[in-house]
Order: structure tokens, then sequence, then C-alpha cells
């Protein structure tokens, strides 16, 4: 993802800040001493001294206070605002040093209180005030409120600046934790999606033991009971021989619908019509039951998620009928009904058995989770042709209903 397009401009109203302070230092910083030692002051050196301490941690400033504790930020405002005082104070006295105080009030942004901030400017105010009173009397009361309202602009500036550097790590921050969230879900996602088809692979592995591994085991033993009577009763054996055969085609069509369930319900590109038809035209010929299928000719694109959903309720009723309802026919609809979309599967077999009070099984209760999943429901209950229906109700998105 790319980076926040605020970040350059932030840094690059830091960097013009730094500059500033930087060229304010030896703007100020040169004149007075080029005229104290022009002029052989005694205080030339205590002054170059001074202004290269100051300078040097106005320079060191990020690291120092990187490496004091919350208090330190104080103790460098505290030295740098003696070393400036000194400056002006350092006879002959040089009041150009009251500029020092511009860079300060720039520093006094990182305070955390905005109440402590105006002490500090108030104390640059005062002391300007005090300096240009000494040496220009009345006219001080020209000067220092241009002073003053340069402290508060420095500050202002200053505490913009530092503000939107903060909203900026922030941003950051909360788009670090954003992309790996994303990350963590995608990788739940799979993991999920992993569970379920593993789960489906078992439920599968069951129902072949159940079906397929019960047939081969009764034929097995048919057979043997067969071998033992070619002889003594040929006309049984070949009764059971014919019994053993119909119970390997039927675990053959087991298989073949088995594995018919292995494969991708719906793919990504294929709409629902087309593949109920395939769905319902390999069922009929598994199975001998007549499939009806009867699917609107307008209907809407709807999502995977939906498709699939609708594809496996009709794959599971569909086995259902053939297992329990002894039906010769079978109708699957498909209609769209307001804001939903609507699979009904009805056959004319035997019913609901009625001690299940029209309780799904564990299939029918799977795809029950799975319509809730996309807020639908599913309904189980007697066809009026004497078998029983199977109704599951999805709601469209919004946008395949403004479509």
């Amino acid at each position: 993802m790319a980076p926040m397009t605020a970040q350059p401009t932030v840094r690059e109203t830091r960097n013009l800040a730094n500059i500033s302070a930087y060229l304010i230092i030896p703007a100020v910083g040169v004149p007075v001493l080029w005229s104290m030692f022009q002029q052989q002051e005694p205080t030339r050196w205590i002054a170059s001294g001074m202004l290269a301490i100051f300078a040097t941690l106005f320079f060191l400033r990020e690291r120092l206070l990187a490496w004091l504790p919350g208090w330190g930020i104080y103790l460098y405002l505290i030295v740098q605002t003696l070393l400036i005082t000194g400056l002006i104070l350092l006879p002959p006295g040089q009041v150009i040093a009251v500029i020092f105080f511009f860079i300060l009030s720039a520093e006094v942004a990182l305070l955390e209180s905005p109440r402590i901030s105006a002490l500090w400017i108030a104390l640059f105010s005062v002391i300007t005030l005090i300096t240009y009173a000494i040496s220009d009397g009345v006219e001080a009361l020209i000067i220092v409120p241009i002073y003053v309202a340069g402290y508060i602009f420095f500050y202002t500036f200053a505490l913009q600046t530092t503000r939107a550097e903060q909203a900026s790590r922030e941003s950051n921050r909360l788009l670090a934790e954003l992309q790996e969230a994303h990350r963590q879900l995608q990788s739940y996602a799979q993991q999920a999606e992993d569970l379920a088809v593993q789960q489906e692979r078992n439920r599968m592995a069951r129902e072949m033991h159940d079906t397929l591994g019960h047939r081969l085991t009764v034929s097995s033993v048919q057979l043997q009971a067969a071998e033992r009577l070619i002889e003594p009763d040929p006309q049984r054996a070949r009764e059971i021989v014919v019994t053993v055969r119909e119970q390997i085609r039927e675990g053959l069509g087991e298989l073949r619908r088995t594995v018919a369930t292995l494969r991708a319900p719906v793919e990504a590109d294929l709409a629902l019509t087309p593949a109920l038809r395939r769905l319902t035209a390999s069922f009929q010929e598994a199975t001998g039951i007549v499939v009806h299928l009867d699917t609107p000719d307008n209907l809407p694109d709807l999502p995977l998620g939906h498709r699939q959903a609708l594809y496996r309720s009709a794959q599971e009723a569909l086995t259902n009928v053939h297992k329990h309802a002894k039906a010769t026919d079978v109708w699957v609809m498909l209609a769209r009904r307001g804001g939903a979309i609507v699979l009904t599967i009805r056959d004319n077999g035997v019913g609901l058995d009625a001690s299940s009070n029209g309780t799904p099984g564990f299939g029918l209760r799977g795809l029950e989770e799975r319509a809730a999943q996309l807020n639908g429901a599913l309904s189980v209950g007697a066809s009026s042709l004497g078998g029983a229906e199977v109704m599951v109700t999805l709601p469209l998105p919004q946008e395949v209903i403004d479509d």
C-alpha cells in the first residue's frame, strides 16, 4: 500500500523550521562575536563559549531529549534560557540575542501542557520587555509586541507541525495494524476454508463407509454363500448372484454421486442455472428418478456464495429424495420473490416421517446453517404432491436488487 501523501508535507515543514533555526544562530551569533572581537571586549571569549554551548545543545537536542527522561525538555529549556539571558546581560550588552527566543518558542511546542507552554512564552516576553526597557526606554512598548507576536507565531507553527507528525505516526501505526489484521484475516479465512474442506471430506468418508462399505461387506458374505450352493442348489446360488449384482450396481451409483460432490459445486464463472441443469441431469441418470427443473429466464447475477449455497441445497435435497422419499418424480424450482431468491425441491414420495415433526436431519441442518450465514432460512414441510418439500430462501444483496 502506498505511503500516505501527508508525510512528505510534514517532513518538509519540519525541515524548513530546522533550516530557519540553523540560519538564525549564525545570523545573530556571527555579528555579535565579530563586534566583540573588533572592539576587543574582555567578555568575547565567554560570549563565544556561551554561543557554542547554545548551538551544540540545539543541534543535539533530539538525541539529548531521547536520552534524558521526561523532564529533560525542561532542563533543556532552562539551560538555553539562561544562556540567552547571559548573552543579553554580558557586557557591553547584546540586546540582539533576544532573537534566540524565537528558536526556544518553537521548542516549547514539545511540551504536553499548553498552559506550561504559555508560561514559557510569557517568560521570554518578560525578559525581552525588561531588556528593551533598559536599553530603549519607552520605545520598548513599540518593539516588544513585535517580538511577542513572533514568539507566538513560532510556537504555533511548531505546535501544528508537531501535531501533524504525531498524527502521521499514528496513521502509520493504524495502517500497519490494519494491514496486519487484514493479513491475519486472510490467514484465518484460508484456515476456515481448509477446515471446511476437511470436514466435508470426513463426512463423505463416513457416508462411503456406511453405504458402499456396508454393501460390499454384504455382497462378500452372499458370494461366499453362493459359492457353497453352486453344486447342491444352483438355482438359489443364481438368485444370490443376481442380488449381489444389484447390490454392486447400487453401490456404484452411490460412489458416482459421492465423487460428483467432490467436484467444485459452482465454478466462479458458471451461472447457477447451468449448474443446476447439470446436477439434475446427472442425478436423473444415476437414480432413474425423473427431475423437473424450472428456472426463471431473468435470473439475476448472483454472488458466488449465494450460488454455492443454493447448489448445495439442491444437491443435499436430491440426495435425501433418493435415500428416503421412494419418489418417482422430483421438482426443482428456482424463483425470485421480491428481494429474495427461493429454491424449492418437492417430490411425490412417502413424505416426512411423522416422528420427525418437520425437524431437519443432519444434512439439512448443515444447509440450514449455510442459509443462516447469508441471513436466509430453510424450511422443510409436506408437499402438495404427498411427498416432502424443502424450501431455501436467501435475501439478495442490495447491489443485486438495485440492478
